[in-house]
Protein backbone atom coordinates (compact mmCIF):
# COMPACT_ATOMS: atom_id res chain seq x y z
CA UNK A 1 0.00 0.00 0.00
CA UNK A 2 1.38 3.37 -1.01
CA UNK A 3 1.63 6.27 1.45
CA UNK A 4 -0.37 8.74 -0.74
CA UNK A 5 0.93 11.90 0.94
CA UNK A 6 0.74 15.33 -0.69
CA UNK A 7 2.46 18.67 -0.24
CA UNK A 8 2.40 21.84 -2.33
CA UNK A 9 4.99 24.43 -3.33
CA UNK A 10 4.20 28.02 -4.14
CA UNK A 11 6.05 31.25 -4.83
CA UNK A 12 6.56 33.91 -7.47
CA UNK A 13 7.93 33.17 -10.96
CA UNK A 14 11.64 32.34 -11.01
CA UNK A 15 11.80 31.79 -7.25
CA UNK A 16 13.10 28.23 -7.66
CA UNK A 17 9.93 26.15 -7.27
CA UNK A 18 10.63 23.83 -10.18
CA UNK A 19 14.30 23.44 -9.25
CA UNK A 20 13.42 22.50 -5.66
CA UNK A 21 10.68 20.09 -6.75
CA UNK A 22 13.12 18.38 -9.15
CA UNK A 23 15.75 17.99 -6.41
CA UNK A 24 13.17 16.66 -3.94
CA UNK A 25 11.62 14.27 -6.48
CA UNK A 26 14.97 12.85 -7.59
CA UNK A 27 16.08 12.25 -4.01
CA UNK A 28 12.75 10.70 -2.96
CA UNK A 29 12.85 8.37 -5.98
CA UNK A 30 16.53 7.41 -6.10
CA UNK A 31 17.55 7.51 -2.43
CA UNK A 32 14.30 6.90 -0.52
CA UNK A 33 12.92 4.52 -3.19
CA UNK A 34 9.48 6.14 -3.16
CA UNK A 35 7.01 6.59 -6.01
CA UNK A 36 6.54 10.30 -6.70
CA UNK A 37 3.76 12.03 -8.65
CA UNK A 38 3.92 15.70 -9.66
CA UNK A 39 1.16 18.15 -10.59
CA UNK A 40 2.20 21.50 -12.07
CA UNK A 41 -0.24 24.36 -12.32
CA UNK A 42 0.01 26.32 -15.57
CA UNK A 43 -1.97 29.50 -14.79
CA UNK A 44 -1.09 31.22 -18.07
CA UNK A 45 -1.88 28.10 -20.16
CA UNK A 46 1.62 28.15 -21.70
CA UNK A 47 2.51 24.46 -21.41
CA UNK A 48 2.68 22.56 -24.68
CA UNK A 49 2.66 18.79 -24.67
CA UNK A 50 2.77 17.99 -28.34
CA UNK A 51 4.05 19.22 -31.67
CA UNK A 52 1.85 20.74 -34.37
CA UNK A 53 1.48 18.28 -37.22
CA UNK A 54 1.89 15.10 -35.16
CA UNK A 55 -1.08 12.72 -34.90
CA UNK A 56 -1.57 13.22 -31.16
CA UNK A 57 -1.73 16.99 -31.70
CA UNK A 58 -4.28 16.51 -34.50
CA UNK A 59 -6.40 14.26 -32.26
CA UNK A 60 -6.22 16.70 -29.34
CA UNK A 61 -6.93 19.65 -31.64
CA UNK A 62 -10.35 18.14 -32.44
CA UNK A 63 -11.40 18.87 -28.86
CA UNK A 64 -11.56 15.18 -27.93
CA UNK A 65 -10.12 13.72 -24.74
CA UNK A 66 -7.05 11.79 -25.93
CA UNK A 67 -4.80 9.13 -24.41
CA UNK A 68 -1.57 8.30 -26.22
CA UNK A 69 0.00 5.05 -25.11
CA UNK A 70 3.35 3.52 -25.97
CA UNK A 71 5.52 0.78 -24.46
CA UNK A 72 7.09 3.24 -21.99
CA UNK A 73 4.46 5.88 -21.21
CA UNK A 74 0.85 6.98 -21.31
CA UNK A 75 -0.03 10.62 -21.90
CA UNK A 76 -3.46 12.09 -21.27
CA UNK A 77 -4.57 15.22 -23.14
CA UNK A 78 -7.69 16.85 -21.77
CA UNK A 79 -9.57 20.02 -22.64
CA UNK A 80 -11.34 20.05 -19.28
CA UNK A 81 -10.18 21.35 -15.94
CA UNK A 82 -9.69 18.55 -13.41
CA UNK A 83 -9.92 19.10 -9.67
CA UNK A 84 -7.30 17.68 -7.29
CA UNK A 85 -9.28 14.53 -6.51
CA UNK A 86 -9.65 13.73 -10.23
CA UNK A 87 -5.93 14.24 -10.83
CA UNK A 88 -5.03 12.06 -7.84
CA UNK A 89 -7.26 9.28 -9.22
CA UNK A 90 -5.37 9.45 -12.54
CA UNK A 91 -2.09 8.75 -10.73
CA UNK A 92 -3.49 5.87 -8.66
CA UNK A 93 -0.43 4.58 -6.77
CA UNK A 94 2.17 6.96 -5.38
CA UNK A 95 3.92 7.63 -2.10
CA UNK A 96 4.33 11.39 -2.36
CA UNK A 97 2.53 13.91 -4.56
CA UNK A 98 4.34 17.21 -5.14
CA UNK A 99 2.09 20.02 -6.37
CA UNK A 100 3.55 23.17 -7.90
CA UNK A 101 1.21 26.14 -7.57
CA UNK A 102 -2.55 25.94 -6.97
CA UNK A 103 -2.20 27.90 -3.75
CA UNK A 104 -5.87 27.56 -2.80
CA UNK A 105 -5.68 23.77 -2.46
CA UNK A 106 -5.98 22.59 1.15
CA UNK A 107 -2.49 21.06 1.27
CA UNK A 108 0.52 21.74 3.50
CA UNK A 109 2.52 24.29 1.58
CA UNK A 110 6.13 25.40 1.25
CA UNK A 111 6.51 28.93 -0.11
CA UNK A 112 9.75 29.64 -1.93
CA UNK A 113 11.38 33.05 -2.16
CA UNK A 114 14.66 34.63 -3.23
CA UNK A 115 15.70 38.25 -2.63
CA UNK A 116 12.43 39.28 -0.97
CA UNK A 117 9.29 37.76 0.55
CA UNK A 118 5.83 38.65 -0.72
CA UNK A 119 3.50 38.88 2.29
CA UNK A 120 0.52 38.00 0.05
CA UNK A 121 1.68 34.38 0.33
CA UNK A 122 1.51 34.35 4.16
CA UNK A 123 -2.07 33.00 4.39
CA UNK A 124 -1.11 30.02 2.24
CA UNK A 125 2.23 28.95 3.72
CA UNK A 126 3.14 26.40 6.36
CA UNK A 127 6.86 26.59 5.65
CA UNK A 128 9.14 29.09 4.02
CA UNK A 129 12.12 27.95 1.92
CA UNK A 130 14.68 30.71 1.41
CA UNK A 131 18.36 31.12 0.65
CA UNK A 132 20.99 33.55 1.87
CA UNK A 133 19.58 36.31 -0.37
CA UNK A 134 16.88 36.95 2.26
CA UNK A 135 17.49 38.48 5.67
CA UNK A 136 14.72 36.75 7.62
CA UNK A 137 15.09 39.20 10.53
CA UNK A 138 13.51 41.91 8.34
CA UNK A 139 10.19 40.03 8.26
CA UNK A 140 7.49 39.25 10.77
CA UNK A 141 6.33 35.82 9.74
CA UNK A 142 3.02 34.26 10.74
CA UNK A 143 3.51 32.04 13.78
CA UNK A 144 3.88 28.31 13.18
CA UNK A 145 5.69 28.85 9.85
CA UNK A 146 8.83 26.73 9.62
CA UNK A 147 11.84 28.32 7.91
CA UNK A 148 13.77 25.95 5.65
CA UNK A 149 17.03 26.27 3.75
CA UNK A 150 16.12 26.31 0.06
CA UNK A 151 19.46 24.66 -0.74
CA UNK A 152 19.12 21.84 1.82
CA UNK A 153 17.04 19.21 0.04
CA UNK A 154 17.26 16.80 3.00
CA UNK A 155 15.80 19.42 5.34
CA UNK A 156 12.93 20.03 2.91
CA UNK A 157 12.28 16.27 2.59
CA UNK A 158 12.26 15.87 6.39
CA UNK A 159 9.64 18.65 6.60
CA UNK A 160 7.57 16.97 3.87
CA UNK A 161 7.70 13.60 5.64
CA UNK A 162 6.49 15.22 8.89
CA UNK A 163 3.84 17.52 7.39
CA UNK A 164 2.47 16.08 4.14
CA UNK A 165 -1.25 15.36 4.11
CA UNK A 166 -2.77 11.95 3.37
CA UNK A 167 -4.85 12.18 0.18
Amino acid sequence: MKKRLAVAFTGPSNSGKTTLILKVARKLIHEHHLEVAIIKHDPKDKARFDVVGKDSYKFSDTGAEVIVTSPNRTTYFSHRHADLDEMIRMFRDFDILLVEGLKNLPLPRISIFRNSIDKDYFPYMNALAIDESIDIKKYTLPKDVDVLDLNDTDEVITWIQKNAKKV
